[in-house]
């Protein structure tokens, strides 16, 4: 598990190799702006954000697919961390645009190419 600043498509690419489907979880705090990377849970980066002090409420889990980076199947919006019917979501995906078009800012600050 990893809290990155920014991070390459190299690294992300290897870290998904771990992956069955090839693919890195990863929990991003979209007040804080963090993400973290490369668990094998969502459960496990969204504890860690808990413990440095990130809200619950503020959490969303993803998927990011590094074959199909700068596509829009690059983030994709499913984990169970993210069913949180009193905040309005009541499935695994992020379901508010705002929501996700904000998670998909901070990945595109974080990941280069």
């Amino acid at each position: 598990m990893k809290l990155v600043e920014t991070i390459g498509l190299t690294e992300l690419t290897e870290m998904s190799k771990k992956m069955f489907d090839e693919l890195v979880k990863a929990v991003v705090d979209i007040e804080m702006r963090l993400v973290v990377v490369d668990a094998g849970l969502h459960t496990d980066e969204e504890l860690y954000l808990l413990g440095r002090g990130s809200n619950q409420s503020d959490l969303w889990g993803i998927n990011l697919y590094p074959e199909h980076y700068g596509s829009d199947s690059f983030v994709e919006f499913d984990s169970m961390i993210n069913i949180r019917p009193a905040q309005g979501n009541r499935s695994r995906s992020v379901e508010s645009i705002e929501i996700q078009k904000l998670i998909r800012e901070i990945i595109d600050e974080v990941v280069y190419e």
